[in-house]
């Protein structure tokens, strides 16, 4: 579904991403780990179009995306969210999820005078669209909210439902168990692992390692910019490179330190 050659992001001198490269299987959720300033976000960013490529390629779905701008990307099926949700405080929870698709007929303001019943449908139809993917990450009782009200695990869940509104082939997530308390952090799991058996392909940032080894196979490692390892849950946690380079410490048993057996 998605390929990265050798892809490099300089900022000044600084190569934040150096020549990464691996190859992303349709139909999987894939962990990104690697310690604070290892260029997960980046790489992110990157593949998404807020940054164009210093040199390399990204392929989704067999076609060149690297350089295009976000909302060609976005277009094209591939959607990603942030560690610090960013919705429209000032809207409704609903108001959020409905202005995600793009090309709507009001947004062309001659048609709210010459094509009313046109608008009046399509916003119908948007409106049962959000109201299932609020009922999908249980926001359906917050629909008339303003989005500034929410809890920090809340927005997590608006950030993914507005992913939805999408109607995404890949997401992209960025920490979306940062700052979530531990029954919400459940839930989003297991949303996303619905959102896996739909069909939707995900590949995850995060630092919290059992939602990582619970949820994510492969799991790629990055480490100043550079794939240190991709594999199996499994072979990532008793790498020794992995130690070295992120989690600090090998118990009796060879595991490496902070994840669970």
């Amino acid at each position: 579904m998605l390929e990265v050659c050798n892809l490099v992001k300089e900022f000044g001198g600084l190569r934040a991403v150096d020549g990464v490269s691996f190859t992303l299987a349709a139909h999987t959720i894939t962990g990104l780990i690697g310690p604070n300033g290892a260029g997960k976000t980046t790489l992110f960013d990157t593949i998404a179009g807020m940054h164009r490529p210093t040199s390399g390629t990204i392929v989704f779905l067999g076609r060149r995306i690297g350089g295009l701008p976000p909302h060609r990307i976005f277009a094209a099926g591939l959607v990603r969210t942030f560690q610090i949700p960013r919705p429209f405080a000032g809207m409704t929870v609903l108001e959020n999820l409905m202005l995600v698709p793009p090309g709507q007929s009001g947004e062309r303001f001659w048609n709210n005078w010459f094509a009313r019943r046109q608008v009046r449908a399509e916003e119908r139809r948007l409106r049962e669209r959000a109201l299932e993917g609020l009922a999908f990450v249980g926001l359906e009782r917050l629909a008339g909210e303003f989005a500034k009200n929410l809890s920090g695990g809340q927005h997590k869940l608006l950030e993914l439902a507005r992913a939805l509104m999408a109607e995404p082939r890949l997401i992209l997530l960025d920490e979306p168990g940062a700052g979530v308390n531990p029954t919400l952090l459940r839930t989003i799991m297991d949303k996303l692992q619905e959102l896996h058996a739909r069909g939707i392909t995900l590949l995850v940032i995060e630092h919290n390692m059992d939602l990582v080894m619970q949820l994510c196979n492969p799991v790629l490692v990055l480490a100043q910019g550079r794939l240190l390892l991709e594999g199996a849950p499994e072979t990532v946690r008793r790498d020794a490179r992995v130690l070295d380079a992120y989690l600090g410490g090998v118990d009796a048993a060879g595991d490496v330190g902070g994840m669970p057996a």
